[in-house]
């Protein structure tokens, strides 16, 4: 063998980092990890800071993540928060896996939820250790229970398998997307004679948290961070630096109000109530199509105000079926509305619903008429 070939074998394997992490819990209103990264893939390799004032589940925090730039989300959601903040959990499988343990055995008289729901959807024994964990996570700032948070969150419930061994989630057979309402879920299990089975909860977290290859991740860069406030406010962009370079986001579509009752038992082991919270109040108006574009115009004023004369916005944004709504009418119309003069640079398709990976396609089987084509955005500041 000669000393070139020798060298070459000794060179350590670059290692791709795992993606598992950005879906360590489903939330319906996501885009693919895809269009961050294609928008970064663009642009200049230097150190970028990176805003997502609707980061949802953290896409666009973890894509900034992966290609080792800082990144910073906003979001009013809890679910959204609790599931974004565990994109940038840099932690061990030994630290969440110490972590649970220690909730489980130290956590005493926990209240357990009643009713037809619970006992149907739950096996008292599964029902029981989930409560131990939501009251040991609540409150509980650390990397391990940022993370550990999340694959709660995306073992609460969802689909069967033929085998108990093989179960991945808590609960008895449900959508893992969104939280069915009781009623309706009662009266499936009931009509399908489906009863709740034990599950290990250790096992399952450990199997989860197996998928997501943490050693695999780079650290993040600098502060990096995602702040629970109201994207329309100055206040809520408190912690973030002066200037940002960059925008990547997908706001809510005119007409999607109900993303904490469609998310009610992930709100519950976050430390809501047991039951849906209707009437949920919307940092965006949803009266009419020109009320939403002037409240989604506040958010691009205080995005205004901290990108940099050189920066870039980019923006997914479409509609839902149910509302006739034109989404380029109402896009352009919120940036019109802001106080910033705003130029659109391009406007692509986004890709189509056939590919399975835009927002609509992730409304699971409430929605059945076609879905209205998305669009990308690149904006500048004029």
């Amino acid at each position: 063998m000669t000393d070139d070939k020798k060298e070459h074998l000794d060179r350590p394997t670059a290692v791709e980092p795992s993606t598992a992490l950005n879906a360590v819990c489903p939330y319906y209103t996501m885009f693919p990890l895809e269009f961050p990264l294609s928008v970064l893939a663009k642009l200049s390799k230097k150190l970028l800071r990176i805003l997502d004032p609707f980061c949802g589940r953290g896409t666009t925090v973890f894509a900034a993540r992966l290609k080792g730039h800082q990144a910073f989300g906003i979001d009013c959601s809890p679910i959204a928060i609790a599931i974004a903040r565990a994109k940038l959990a840099q932690t061990t499988d030994t630290d969440v896996l110490a972590l649970t343990k220690k909730l489980l055995q130290e956590q005493t008289n926990v209240t357990v939820p009643e009713g037809a729901f619970w006992e149907w959807a739950y096996d008292p024994s599964t029902l029981q250790k989930v409560c131990m964990l939501r009251k040991g996570l609540q409150g509980l700032r650390s990397r391990a229970a940022d993370l550990l948070r999340a694959i709660c969150l995306g073992a609460l419930h969802g689909p069967l398998t033929l085998s108990v061994e093989t179960r991945s989630y808590f609960s008895n057979q449900m959508p893992r997307t969104f939280a069915s309402k009781p009623d309706y879920s009662v009266r499936y299990w009931q009509k399908h004679a489906l009863r709740p089975v034990g599950v290990d909860v250790l096992t399952i977290i450990k199997s989860r948290l197996a998928r997501l290859k943490l050693d695999t991740l780079p650290k993040c860069r600098g502060t990096s961070k995602v702040l629970a406030a109201d994207s329309r406010l100055a206040r809520g962009y408190y912690g973030i630096p002066a200037t940002i370079d960059l925008v990547i986001t997908s706001p809510p579509y005119y007409g999607m109000r109900t993303y904490i009752a469609d998310q009610w038992l992930r709100n519950w082991f976050l430390g809501g109530p047991p039951t849906v919270p209707y009437g949920e109040r919307n940092p965006l108006s949803h009266e009419s199509p020109n009320a939403f574009a002037a409240s989604l115009a506040q958010v691009w004023d205080r995005v205004g105000d901290r990108l940099a004369p050189s920066g870039r916005m980019f923006v997914r944004f479409g509609a839902i079926p149910s509302r006739k709504q034109d989404p380029r009418e109402i896009m352009e119309a919120s940036l019109g509305h802001s106080d910033f003069s705003w130029k659109i640079r391009q406007v692509l398709p986004a890709e189509s619903a056939a590919s399975g990976k835009r927002q609509a396609c992730h409304m699971g089987g409430r929605i059945n008429s076609t879905a209205i084509e998305e669009y990308d955005y690149e904006i500048s500041l004029g």
